[in-house]
């Protein structure tokens, strides 16, 4: 149905790290400060188009605006507060993303199947794209640049523990960390961990404690 995950904790998935770690580590050491690729060329056909009077600089724009504001990441810390506060939701969400996240009006056809991975006390979660820059984006809106680089996309199969804790996620060495490889009919959303102390929160305050890089993996939800 989709990759399995890398598990940094035992040796099972090591080959299959070092299959990563062999076909990246080119783009790792030279172009860790470079654009990603894909933003070098979309702004070109971008000026390009724009130059022949085919788009509106301003309508791209609003665009962006709009999946970075209305679409997400609010709509999936929706997703995750509600999971949090009602568990047969959560069982539903866990079984089948898209059609529990349809429950909430939230979805699309950019991918066949969400698959929800949940963090738990010795279980932590993340999520790449090493090929390209898969993504649930109409559950989390538009990317951060970092997920398209090729430094995050190279390092987070090969070294997870080492590359979180540079993004001030600290992990100990009794958490078992699973990286979860996103292709182009399969995407993942990690739902974090409730922190303790937030029973008295309502759904909407839960909500606005959610990060979009919690629901990523490269960092918990706290108060």
């Amino acid at each position: 149905m989709g990759h399995e995950p890398h598990d940094s904790h035992n040796g099972h998935d090591h080959d299959h790290d070092r299959h990563h770690d062999d076909h990246h580590h080119h783009d790792h050491h030279h172009h860790d400060s470079e654009k990603p690729w894909q933003a070098v060329r979309t702004e070109a056909v971008e000026a390009l188009l724009t130059e022949l009077g085919i788009i509106d600089p301003a309508r791209v724009d609003e665009i962006v605006t709009y999946y970075e504001e209305k679409i997400g990441p609010k709509s999936g810390a929706q997703v995750v507060a509600r999971a949090w506060t009602d568990p047969a939701f959560k069982a539903r969400l866990l079984a089948n993303g898209l059609e529990a996240c349809a429950e909430l009006g939230l979805g699309g056809p950019e991918t066949e199947y969400l698959h929800v991975v949940e963090n738990s006390p010795t279980l932590h979660n993340v999520i790449v794209c090493t090929l390209c820059s898969c993504y649930p984006w109409t559950i989390l809106g538009l990317p951060p640049a970092w997920y398209k680089s090729s430094a995050y996309r190279a390092r987070m199969v090969r070294e997870p523990r080492q590359l979180l804790s540079e993004m001030g996620l600290a992990l100990g060495d009794d958490v078992t960390i699973q990286v979860w490889d996103s292709v182009s009919e399969i995407r993942y959303l990690v739902l974090p961990e409730r922190p303790a102390g937030t029973e008295h929160l309502t759904e909407e305050e839960l909500t606005a404690l959610i990060s979009r890089d919690a629901m990523i993996g490269v960092a918990r939800v706290t108060v």
